[in-house]
């Protein structure tokens, strides 16, 4: 029989237990909060249990699990056990638990427990380095995501910019998945290095060029639920911000196919005055942020409407 092995880790935050606890029975928004964790499909299951589809990354590569979770309030526990597991992992299983402190203070305690495919040494270690590197990564964002959670709504913004195509959801989801094209398709493109991972995810390294004629490398993980939708979270963010997920979503509507591009962000309080100079605001930032990731968004949008349009046989559009 395989042996299990039992970590454990353990974060001291100053806000109070049930806003830890909020964060993480909240499992959908961990992208936002926690750094391994791309994207999260939540499914409720009644009575206080669900199951959560993970994207996720593990010692720098892109993984993904479905787990069970129970969720008691009260306790202020979340448990969970992984049902498919990624190798070399051959089960895992845990607890969350929320001890307050003080009225305004917590300790959170992450527990797991896990076998490895074959019960090797070198499948042990890389569990243990991943289970390590995560739940610290983790647990330091949750920490500081709970002590900032009054600042949120001035830190985070969420916004779409759209475009109403007359072609196909397929096409217009081809162009934006095969980005591997994109040094040749957009002009804000200057470089891309693309890996697949596994079936319908992606990392996705880029340079581009901002509107003030400035250069950003950034790199993704991106999930494809095709042909409707295309999640992702970039890994290295500009340096402005603490976050950035987005999502592109296409839907057919009257009027043609609704194709979309939203980003959530959250700023870097910290990073503000270092990088807009010294009389900048947090609201100077997100003014600032919204306009640079929307002008390459619509020009991306842009191009995939030209891309989509000619493919169903339409004139060439401006």
């Amino acid at each position: 029989m395989a042996t299990v092995h039992h970590t454990q880790h353990t974060v001291t935050v100053a806000a109070p237990a049930d806003t830890a606890y909020d964060l993480i029975a909240d499992a959908a928004n961990w992208p936002r909060v926690f750094p391994p964790s791309v994207h999260v499909e939540q499914t409720p299951l009644g009575g206080g249990e669900e199951t959560v589809r993970i994207w996720a990354t593990a010692n720098d590569e892109v993984k993904n699990w479905t787990s069970r979770r129970r969720l008691d309030p009260a306790a202020r526990t979340v448990t969970f056990r992984q049902q498919v597991s990624q190798p070399p992992v051959a089960s895992m299983g845990g607890t969350w638990t929320i001890r307050p402190l003080s009225a305004a203070s917590c300790e959170v305690v992450l527990d797991h427990d896990f076998t490895a495919v074959g019960d090797t040494p070198q499948n042990v270690a890389w569990i243990g380095q991943a289970v390590d590197r995560n739940s610290g990564a983790e647990l330091e964002r949750l920490r500081a995501t709970a002590e900032q959670i009054a600042l949120m709504p001035e830190l985070s913004l969420t916004f779409d910019d759209e475009v109403t195509i007359q072609g196909s959801a397929a096409d217009v989801h081809d162009f934006i998945w095969q980005a591997e094209a994109w040094e040749e398709r957009l002009p804000h493109v200057k470089r891309v290095v693309l890996t697949e991972p596994g079936e319908g995810m992606q990392t996705l390294e880029m340079d581009t060029l901002a509107k003030d004629g400035s250069q950003h490398t950034t790199k993704s993980v991106r999930v494809s639920f095709r042909p409707g939708r295309i999640v992702y979270k970039q890994l290295l963010v500009p340096a402005l911000l603490t976050v950035h997920t987005g999502e592109w979503i296409l839907r057919d509507t009257p009027a043609g196919l609704s194709a979309t591009s939203r980003h959530t962000i959250v700023v870097d309080p910290d990073a503000v005055t270092r990088v807009l100079g010294a009389e900048a605001t947090v609201a100077d930032a997100r003014d600032f942020v919204r306009t640079a990731l929307g002008t390459n968004s619509l020009a991306t949008l842009g191009h995939a409407k030209r891309y989509a349009e000619e493919r169903a046989g339409l004139s060439k559009v401006g």
